[in-house]
């Protein structure tokens, strides 16, 4: 079992950055890919970036390519996404996940993940 705690979410104005970070419990934590999604309002949830285990391969939407960083302390059972030029679009409700997975096509879908936290809001104004 994993649990994931969400934090660093906040307002900031377009241009800005925040970096979010997700800490793990358990033991097993460096074993595991981990992911972060996002849900607008009225939106369905979306792949944002996804960190592999190990070798830490680094996935993106093209969204938030060359703007969001995700990283991962093992040390610290931590991943963290950089945001960098947010932009309004960009707010949404931040999720962390785990998968047990390191395969590609499943660490961009919601249902490769085996454990999810319980969100961070993040508001982008104009």
């Amino acid at each position: 079992q994993v649990q994931l705690v969400e934090s660093g979410g906040g307002l900031v104005q377009a241009g800005g950055s925040l970096r979010l970070s997700c800490a793990a419990s358990g033991r097993t934590f460096s074993s595991y890919a981990m992911g972060w999604f996002r849900q607008a309002p009225g939106k369905e949830r979306e792949f944002v970036a996804a960190i592999s285990s190990s070798v830490r391969i680094t996935y993106y939407a093209d969204s938030v390519k060359g703007r969001f960083t995700i990283s991962r302390d093992n040390a610290k059972n931590t991943v963290y996404l950089q945001m960098n030029s947010l932009k309004p679009e960009d707010t949404a409700v931040y999720f962390c996940a785990a998968a047990r997975t390191q395969v590609h096509t499943m660490l961009v879908k919601q249902r490769g993940y085996d454990y999810w936290g319980q969100g961070t809001q993040v508001a982008v104004s104009s």
